[in-house]
């Protein structure tokens, strides 16, 4: 059964504090002559004083005979009366009188009472909820939330249980009749026959088939896979109209079940999981093939310009020979006095010119960077992988211009032409080729024949064709159905009503102005002004230059350490006790229950023994990288079967994500991380975890070196970890820079965001600052950047030379409606930042939003620019962030030691929780850390030791050394529980 301390359902503390008590249950004036009102009697006003600041906390009653003495004796304290006896508490519990107190209680404080006839107004409520939350907690705080909004005295727990259980059966059970109700007798059959019919495996676990690394026999094997999915699921009912969070709530439990599983599954739900799973995976799948095609058009690319500079090595002595004789021939022209005389010379040194003209042909087609030409070998050996790939992908053009989609239509058609050759005039009507093509592409695709006919060049049309397909999947010009990742984003974004709806809160709580006219004129204020105010201090300021090259700023000095740091540090290190991993972790779960927050993925109560051994188990196992069968052999009294278990049928991301979310609230309630940050900035970083080569999001990272992906985290400048992400190497890490706050959930909500030199990207720019976020990367490479001047007309003293062009202001007002309703649809959780700005980090000359955003990013990165320039202190704040990130990644990965480091799962939704189980892992660690830094500090400053705040600054959570992670472990669950049980759980 879900427990009280799982929901928002408000609680008494058992401990309170003395600051608690007086701004909590301290009366009022005019509640004091409240209660003078309602009683004469002194005792009976001090019981409706205690009755009234109960309900004032809690929003319910509670018998006055069961509540803290604490309390009690601080609202009589403070209202001058006298105390009364447990025995008089008892008796006026069971007295009538309290009745009608209560009453008039509710009257003063406007609160309703709940009554049966609210009854079936707060089912519906709850029937809503349920559409959308699967949680029986979820569904509970909602039902919360609506009471205290509509000012109803909260019933019973155990009552908001019984409407939430009764609503989430209801929708559930109404959505299994809906999708059976609409199967055929044979697709009810064909669906049963997943899970009884094998080949090999069961066809239900064939379902759940991941794609390998992308060889050609592998993908040509996928692509087979993709027509059998298809085959499932043509005439299946849609479910696109089932809430979200729904949907994949139901998906996550069905492919956590394996055949035997889902047999006992009774037919109406096995129905419904079955489509769901069978959709989500044809969704997932054609996302794969999307990602593998651009992955092999990246290959062709990449592969071509390798060829190039390779073909440059080899053909370097005869480019020193052509210009060798290209010296002879002018030599001889200057030998002979008369024209005759000239021409005999060169022809002289010449010799054969036809050979000459033949070698400056193949040299002049491969001058420049021109390694087009180099890209047909490539394309030839890939081109029948590329059609099958095209043959799943049902392509569609996201705007008006529909050029590439009939090119398609054509290469299709013409697909098993043997002709090297075409006649123009086989070209479908509207593609005008000069138009179409750029340069470089046109002269290789317009050929003449010897007769002095135009043709086309079949192959480089193709691979044209092929070019542009990948780039507008990635712009989001082209969209393919079936998709999730290379869907049309369009149909996620608010509609045009509900964004007029919005505009005027989104812009109250952004302080945003509602047209693009005031918009522009803000910024464009904005930014002058503090350009004035930056030439003006130039002079003054010594640590930035302007030099021959470009602008020149110094490095800044390391801030010494205090001398008495390296003594602190040291005591520290003797005094903090050793601890053991597995107790560690132990520890920390026990002082926050997280394993309540892991129940079946059904969402009914667990029906395992001992669930928090479970959890600790498989939390050791996944975080620190042991794997089921080395953790069997390391804990004694659980199975590999029983570890590997409740990862895949408790445990998902959005759960882990809760729990990091419940450890970064108890850290928040420390003193010591005060003196680290604010919690206001965040910093975000990526670093390399390897993984197996046999898996899709495996990739060779070049910076990194080795295959793997990226682990990105953001953290905070408190030290600890908000949100971590799993990514493919190959992607721009500053798509996913914005992700980690529009998803944070925690205590500590930052608003400003550090990153790497990535992250200098002008659409992230634009976006953060619509979505209220401040984006302060670091900067490399600052010369290379362009400053973009807000007035095309303004002179600055000191600084002119940095601006090199200007903002075009009309652009981003005519289109800032535009990018308001996306971040207003990401706000509203209908699409993430990573989602848009896939979109937006390649450029389109279609997608108008591109553009737009990134003029907008011009003139926030400019601005940007300027402060960084001119404020010595911001440069150091955005160090010390990306400095705590790098950090991180260090600890995290210190913590995944066992098996070299390497992730061994294949399967991806596996790989992103093996980081999310590291990410909590960590956090846990730097949670009792700051416990047990907290505890030793106070023994140390009672024993005389000096602690200043220079000193506590200068310390970091990520301690080790009293770490031990390796050797025999013994889970004891019955070990002594330290303070800090009681220190968290009284905090929260």
């Amino acid at each position: 059964m879900s427990t009280i301390q799982d929901t928002a359902y408000p609680q008494l503390k058992k401990d309170l504090s003395a600051r608690d008590l007086t701004a909590i249950y301290t009366p009022t004036a005019d509640e004091c002559a409240f209660a003078v009102g309602v009683s004469a009697r002194r005792p009976t006003q001090a019981l409706l004083l205690i009755q009234l600041k109960i309900l004032q906390r809690l929003g319910y009653f509670e018998p006055v005979s069961t509540l803290p003495r604490a309390i009690i004796d601080h609202v009589c304290g403070s209202a001058q009366m006298r105390i009364p006896t447990v025995r008089e508490l008892k008796a006026y519990d069971a007295s009538g009188s309290r009745s009608l107190h209560l009453k008039k209680i509710r009257d003063f404080v406007g609160v309703r009472r709940f009554v049966e006839a609210d009854w079936l107004w707060l089912d519906q409520i709850a029937r809503e909820a349920a559409a959308t939350k699967q949680e029986l907690e979820d569904i509970i705080n909602v039902l919360i939330e609506e009471l205290v909004r509509q000012k109803y005295e909260l019933p019973g727990f155990t009552q908001l249980v019984r409407v939430a259980r009764a609503a989430r059966n209801a929708v559930n059970s109404a959505i299994f009749k809906s999708i059976d109700g609409q199967l055929t007798p044979e697709q009810r059959q064909m669906l049963d026959d997943l899970v009884l019919q094998r080949r090999g495996l069961t066809l239900w676990d064939q379902l759940k088939r991941e794609p390998k690394r992308p060889t050609v026999r592998e993908v040509a094997k996928f692509l087979e896979h993709i027509r059998w999915l298809k085959s499932l699921g043509h005439g299946l009912p849609d479910t696109r109209e089932m809430a979200v969070t729904k949907r994949h709530q139901m998906m996550l439990e069905a492919r956590a079940l394996d055949a035997k599983d889902i047999r006992a599954v009774k037919p109406l739900k096995r129905h419904t999981l079955a489509v769901l799973l069978i959709q989500s995976q044809l969704e997932k799948a054609t996302d794969d093939v999307a990602s593998i095609f651009i992955k092999i058009m990246h290959g062709i690319d990449n592969q071509a310009e390798e060829r190039l500079r390779q073909y440059r090595l080899d053909h370097a002595e005869q480019t020193d020979r052509l210009i060798g004789q290209f010296r002879e021939v002018l030599a001889a022209m200057q030998e002979g006095k008369s024209a005759k005389k000239r021409v005999e010379s060169m022809e002289r040194v010449l010799g054969d010119p036809e050979q000459w003209i033949i070698q400056c042909d193949e040299h002049a087609a491969f001058a420049g960077n021109n390694y087009l030409p180099f890209m047909l070998k490539p394309y030839s050996d890939k081109r029948a992988l590329l059609y099958q790939c095209l043959e799943v992908l049902e392509l569609q053009s996201s705007s008006q211009d529909d050029t590439l989609v009939r090119a398609i239509a054509w290469l299709r058609e013409w697909r098993t032409a043997r002709r090297e050759h075409l006649d123009v005039a086989v070209l479908p009507n509207g593609i005008d080729l000069k138009r179409w093509l750029p340069d470089g592409w046109y002269r290789l695709v317009a050929v003449t024949s010897p007769e002095g006919e135009s043709r086309i060049h079949r192959k480089y049309l193709e691979l044209f064709v092929c070019m542009s397909i990948m780039k507008d999947l990635q712009s989001g010009d082209l969209y393919s159905a079936h998709s999730n990742d290379f869907d049309d984003y369009r149909e996620h974004l608010v509609s045009w009503d509900e964004y007029g709806g919005e505009l005027g809160r989104y812009c109250d709580i952004t302080s945003l102005p509602k047209d693009g006219a005031g918009f522009v004129a803000q910024l464009k204020t904005e930014m002058s002004t503090l350009a004035k105010q930056v030439d003006d201090s130039f002079p003054e300021n010594e640590f930035v230059r302007i030099g021959e090259n470009g602008l020149v700023i110094q490095r800044l000095d390391r801030k010494q350490d205090p001398p008495e740091l390296a003594l602190l540090e040291s005591r520290l290190k003797e005094d903090m006790p050793s601890v053991n991993i597995l107790d560690l972790l132990t520890e920390a779960e026990q002082w926050l229950d997280l394993h309540r927050l892991f129940g079946p993925l059904s969402g009914f109560e667990a029906k395992i023994d001992d669930p928090r051994k479970r959890f600790i188990t498989t939390l050791f196992c996944y975080g620190c990288n042991l794997g089921p069968t080395q953790t069997a052999r390391s804990v004694q009294g659980l199975s590999r079967k029983q570890v590997a278990w409740l990862n895949l049928r408790h445990i998902t991301e959005e759960r882990l994500d809760k729990a990091i979310v419940r450890v970064i609230n108890a850290f928040n309630t420390f003193a010591l991380p005060k003196f680290w940050g604010t919690g206001k900035h965040v910093s975000a970083d990526g670093t390399k975890w390897s993984i197996y080569e046999q898996n899709l999001l495996s990739e060779y990272h070049v910076r990194y070196g080795g295959y793997g992906g990226i682990g990105y985290y953001h953290v905070s400048d408190m030290y600890i970890a908000l949100f971590s992400n799993f990514i493919p190497c190959g992607v721009h890490e500053a798509v996913y820079i914005l992700d980690g706050l529009i998803k944070n959930e925690s205590d500590v909500q930052p608003d400003t965001i550090h990153g790497d030199t990535q992250a200098q990207s002008a659409p992230v720019f634009g976006l953060s600052h619509l979505l209220g976020i401040r984006l302060m990367p670091r900067i490399r490479g600052i010369k290379q950047l362009v400053f973009y001047k807000p007035d095309r007309k303004a002179k600055y003293g000191h600084i002119n030379s940095l601006f090199t062009e200007s903002i075009n202001w009309e652009l981003i007002e005519r289109h800032y409606p535009d990018m308001l309703r996306v971040a207003i649809s990401i706000k509203a959780g209908r699409i993430t930042p990573s989602m848009i700005l896939r979109r937006l980090g390649v450029a389109s000359r279609k997608n108008k939003l591109y553009f737009a955003f990134r003029e907008l990013g011009r003139a926030i990165r400019t601005r940007f620019l300027l402060n960084y320039i001119n404020d010595v202190e911001l440069r150091r704040v955005i160090h010390q962030s990306t400095n705590k990130s790098e950090q991180f990644n260090d600890f995290a990965q210190w913590l995944h030691f066992a098996n070299d480091g390497i992730i061994a799962e294949n399967i991806r939704h596996e790989q992103r929780k093996v980081v999310k189980y590291n990410h909590l892992v960590a956090n846990m660690v730097i949670l009792h850390n700051v416990h047990t830094m907290s505890r030793t500090l106070k023994v140390l400053q009672e024993q005389g030791v000096p602690l200043s705040e220079e000193l506590l600054n200068r310390l970091s959570p990520y301690r080790r050394e009293h770490i031990n992670r390796l050797g025999h472990y013994s889970l004891d669950l019955d070990r002594y529980q330290s303070a800090m049980a009681k220190d968290i759980k009284f905090a929260l």
